[in-house]
């Protein structure tokens, strides 16, 4: 329960009245912290996740954002199909959402369907919400790139709305290509065996090279330096414990760690072939 109106109510009490005032302050001030705390309470839903007030706050927009933008994405084309709504369910079993806060997402895929939907608004108080923390409007941002992908390919109506959310989140279009780019890496890069190095001239299906440095972002012209510099920035966009120090949602991070993986993946083959330290 917060204590701003205990606190408050004893300080203005002792000011007019001294002790009687402060301890007429005091039961004042806890029946405020009640109500409001209840306030909180009833919120439901994505709120039953939280301990703190600011973390119910800024982590509920986060999801409601996350499944409006969704629904927004899913209807860019005209309709929905069968695999957007499972990319949809199935992000919501990954959450773990259930009951209410399962009830919301839900509402709020249905509201971001709709053709007039202030997607920008939303996506406005997201930034806010998030104090313009780049690492979390990314991760957010990626997520929303993978479920873009969910029928294995990119339409040009998603990417429309693909670059007004990155836009609205901060972004410009050169760094929506490269998230881009370097998701269909990561893709290419686990579907061929994230864990299972490929040797040189080898027929075997393993990962390859060239989606490796695509995965950190590099080329094979670049010094080992600057490789090891893109390892350690990108592995820092989403390694989960500094991720949820800045309050991404722990419902969220399964998709910061499987980036993170494929990060460590990538720059272990990358270490191997080019004899790195």
């Amino acid at each position: 329960m917060p204590i701003w109106g205990r606190l408050l109510g004893f300080i203005f009490g002792m000011m007019f009245l001294k002790v009687p005032g402060a301890i007429l302050g005091l039961l004042v001030g806890y029946m405020f912290d009640k109500g409001y705390s209840q306030d909180f309470g009833r919120m439901g839903g994505f709120g039953r996740f939280f301990s703190s007030q600011d973390a119910l706050q800024q982590q509920a927009i986060f999801f409601h954002s996350l499944f409006a933008a969704l629904g927004h994405l899913a209807k860019s084309d005209g309709k929905v199909t069968e695999s957007e709504i499972k990319i949809a369910t199935r992000l919501m079993d990954d959450m773990q959402l259930q009951g209410e806060a399962r009830q919301e997402a839900q509402q709020a895929f249905r509201e971001g369907k709709a053709r007039d939907f202030p997607v920008a608004d939303i996506l406005k108080q997201l930034y806010e919400s998030c104090h313009g923390r780049r690492d979390i409007l990314q991760v957010f941002l990626e997520i929303l790139i993978q479920a873009a992908f969910a029928d294995g390919r990119l339409a040009s109506e998603e990417y429309r709305v693909l670059e007004k959310v990155a836009k609205a989140l901060g972004f410009v279009r050169r760094d929506l290509d490269y998230l881009i780019a370097m998701y269909e890496a990561e893709v290419r890069f686990r579907s061929q065996g994230r864990g299972s190095h490929q040797r040189q001239g080898s027929q075997s299906n393993g990962p390859t090279l060239e989606d490796a440095y695509a995965v950190l972002g590099v080329s094979a012209s670049d010094d080992e330096k600057l490789i090891k510099r893109a390892y350690r920035k990108r592995m820092s966009e989403h390694h989960p414990d500094k991720l949820a120090s800045k309050g991404l949602p722990e419902q969220a991070m399964e998709i910061a760690k499987n980036k993170a993986q494929d990060i460590q993946a990538a720059y272990e083959l990358i270490k191997e072939r080019r004899g790195f330290k």
